[in-house]
């Protein structure tokens, strides 16, 4: 506990560090949440709490990122891939039903689990008057009517979370402290009670289908421990603890351990060496210190920097992978909405997004560590249901990588792994890492490409996979099924040939790198006509529909380039289309996405028009994304509000896109910025080939352009101004090829800073 006093006794004196984000970004309320997907979120990866307030009691739901109840549902010897191409081209989708879909409705798990929750009585307090989540250091401050004030956070590097109440009334401390004493609140594994709160989240089944038996609490002096068995010998635990100093503060802590007994971290405690507080603020400076933007748009700039303050709540190095509702599971009695799995048919690629332009590489490798943890777990999965060697991932999966089911087109999808091999190649793109090209990028990209060259054989000179789909569209039927190529599935293979071609060619595997060309000339042209992009042969897009995958090659793909004519039309064409058929059925992360897909097609207005919506209509007080539209249905039939974050973080590289893109070996800023944008600027943004660009546009005129080379190389730049000066210049040489464009050849650490000559 000594530890805990001097944390807090220096919080407000660090707060005072100057750094990004500005305060003006921070969640700031004049009352708690009521309700737990508007509450303040705290989290370092690992552990998570929700600030709200539930009846008269202050409220911290809890949790941890690896808690699971991965017992098996779905059985995998009972079909595979060829069983169910027999049934689809026979008509009988109801025996696939029975086998690949019903484990996942009709079982309970596998599933996420929430921990527990802490409570304070806080009815002797009075009205809240101020409740901020400082965003820039992860601190959440509620000020109270009698002058309380109430701070808590989740240590960014260590396994526990900090709570206290400070400025308590001398004269009635003792009493107040009886009142506020943490209380641990259970989940409902037990019971007679089955349906969850109705609070229109989506959420799953009562916490008693499960089945477990009841935990122990332990309770001795201020310690608290809860010891909860879940299944086949698994637990996990909670411990809290606090204490009353100085007689006006109460300080505490909390901790969830999985299959080990909770403990407190064992932290130094010497006067030379960084605090706790000291080391969880430098975390959040450097985390901040990474990449800033800004633009002119309140609405979009705030959002935009809540997006970045979860993606560092939600990913951190040891941690697993973003699941739909990552370290915030619902507080509501049930399982989370679609048991908050890893959802691979857009929702943790989605998730990752913004880190690689947002120069977050350290957040991103989460997803990539992951799959490569449950790699082994993959390939038995694509041995044994595929029937071929190689790598391909399940779309709707557990903590270790095991398939869950569900609708099988995209939870089985013959092409989740090439979604995944697009993080490894962006990893390694955007850092230049040639030791994660060498130990993680080839060996995995290789694979999956193996898998696929074996799962879509050649015939008549032409690759075919047995069946194709596009997520979601004719939903769970057997019309779900396309006999060819759909545009979703052929633009990943493209993509994951070129990938394999590039990461060979860069490991100096010559031959191997022509054999991966030789394979993508075999996939057949895009499926294209007067409505642009189509779902598959025969199939156009004729309803609004949520899921943009057809047009996956527009983005994030990059096969298609606005630049190029013949891609222009049938981009236009696309967008034509899609506007068409209108949004009645989109959900949140439809609208960021689609913003990244008007960027990419230098369509800044529509791009804002897209980021402006969602962030009005389809996220929560607090930021969630919640997938519905929430404000009645104006853009959306969807009136739900089941909380996923991949909406969230598909918007912050909505956003990024406007202001700098790079792909195909050119770098671009400013490329979608509106014209009523006049005064824009961004800087250390991250660049395909491990650059970091920084620029300043200034009266609807580009300023300056800094680029720096971490691990050089030569990239090329569209110029955004028709005279260039070269303001400063370090082991870079340049060559401008009259094309509008400049190549810049650069050592590592190489430097160049370019001005507009204004003539």
């Amino acid at each position: 506990m000594k530890k805990i006093i001097t944390l807090f006794c220096c919080i407000f004196c660090v707060l005072k560090l100057s750094a990004q984000p500005e305060p003006a970004y921070n969640l700031q309320f004049k009352h708690l949440a009521t309700r737990w997907d508007e509450a303040m979120p705290l989290g370092n990866g690992m552990l998570g709490a929700l600030v709200w307030q539930k009846d008269s009691r202050l409220r911290l739901s809890l949790d941890r990122a690896d808690l699971w109840d991965e017992r098996k549902a779905l059985d995998l010897s009972a079909f595979n891939f060829k069983w169910v191409t027999q049934h689809v081209l026979a008509n009988d989708y109801d025996t696939v039903h029975a086998l690949g879909d019903a484990p996942y409705d009709n079982t309970v798990y596998p599933t996420k689990l929430p921990a527990a929750a802490i409570e304070f009585d806080i009815s002797s307090l009075g009205i809240v008057v101020s409740n901020v989540l400082d965003i820039k250091t992860a601190l959440n401050t509620v000020k109270f009517q009698n002058g309380v004030v109430f701070n808590c956070y989740i240590h960014a590097l260590q396994p526990q979370g900090y709570f206290s109440f400070e400025h308590v009334p001398a004269a009635a401390v003792d009493k107040i402290a009886a009142l506020i004493a943490p209380h641990l609140i259970t989940p409902n594994y037990t019971g007679n009670q089955t349906q969850h709160e109705n609070d229109n989240s989506h959420a799953g089944e009562g916490l008693q289908k499960l089945g477990y038996v009841k935990g122990t609490v332990t309770q001795t002096g201020n310690t608290i421990q809860y010891h909860q068995p879940t299944y086949n010998g698994h637990y996990y635990e909670v411990l809290i603890q606090w204490k009353k100093i100085r007689d006006n503060k109460i300080i505490g802590t909390w901790t969830i351990s999985n299959d080990k007994p909770a403990v407190f971290s064992s932290l130094s405690a010497k006067a030379s060496e960084p605090t706790e507080w000291d080391a969880h603020v430098n975390w959040w400076k450097n985390f901040w210190s990474q990449s800033s933007i800004n633009i002119p748009d309140t609405l979009l700039e705030k959002q935009y920097y809540l997006e970045q303050y979860k993606l560092g709540c939600v990913s951190r190095k040891g941690a697993p992978a973003i699941t739909l509702q990552a370290v915030w599971t619902a507080d509501n009695g049930s399982l989370p909405p679609w048991k908050g799995d890893f959802h691979n048919d857009l929702n943790t690629q989605l998730s990752y997004w913004p880190s690689y332009t947002g120069n977050h590489l350290q957040e991103a490798a989460t997803y990539t560590d992951w799959l490569w943890k449950i790699k082994p777990n993959n390939q038995q999965y694509t041995k044994q249901y595929f029937g071929v060697a190689g790598l391909n991932v399940p779309g709707v999966v557990t903590l270790d990588g095991e398939p869950m089911g569900g609708w099988i087109q995209y939870s089985l999808s013959p092409t989740i792994g090439a979604w995944g091999a697009q993080h490894f190649f962006w990893q390694w793109k955007y850092s230049m890492d040639e030791q994660f090209l060498k130990n993680r990028a080839y060996p995995y990209i290789h694979e999956v490409a193996t898998y696929m060259e074996n799962i879509a054989p050649l015939k008549n000179g032409i690759r075919k996979l047995p069946l194709s789909s596009s997520p979601e569209y004719n939903d769970n039927n057997v019309n779900a099924w396309f006999l060819n190529w759909t545009n979703y599935d052929l633009s990943l293979a493209k993509f994951l040939f070129t990938a394999a071609s590039e990461v060979a060619k860069a490991s100096g595997k010559t031959d191997e790198a022509a054999h991966w060309q030789q394979v993508l000339q075999q996939l057949p042209d895009y499926d294209v006509n007067e409505t642009g992009l189509t779902i598959a042969p025969g199939q156009n897009l004729d309803e609004s529909h949520r899921h943009l995958s057809p047009y996956m090659a527009i983005y994030p793909l990059a096969l298609l380039d606005i630049n190029n004519p013949k891609h222009k039309t049938i981009i236009d064409n696309s967008f034509k289309q899609l506007e068409e058929k209108g949004t009645k059925n989109w959900c949140g992360y439809s609208f960021a996405w689609m913003a990244c897909l008007y960027a990419r097609a230098y369509e800044g207005d529509k791009a804002v028009k897209q980021l402006q919506i969602f962030a009005s209509n389809f996220c929560s007080p607090n930021s969630f994304h919640l997938n519905g539209d929430q404000k009645g249905g104006q853009y959306s039939n969807f009136t739900y509000r089941p909380f996923t974050l991949e909406g969230n973080f598909a918007f912050a590289q909505g956003v990024q896109e406007l202001l700098l893109q790079s792909r195909n070996g050119y770098l671009q800023v400013f490329p979608a910025v509106p014209s009523s944008w006049q005064n824009v600027s961004f800087d250390s943004l991250r660049a395909e080939g491990a650059f970091l660009i920084s620029a300043k546009k200034t009266n609807g005129i580009t300023d300056e352009v800094k680029v720096i080379s971490e691990k050089g190389g030569t990239t090329k730049l569209k110029l955004p101004f028709k005279t260039m000066v070269i303001a400063s210049q370090r082991n870079v040489e340049v060559k401008n090829t009259g094309d509008g464009f400049v190549t810049l050849a650069c050592n590592p650490g190489g430097m160049i800073l370019l001005k507009n000559g204004y003539e």
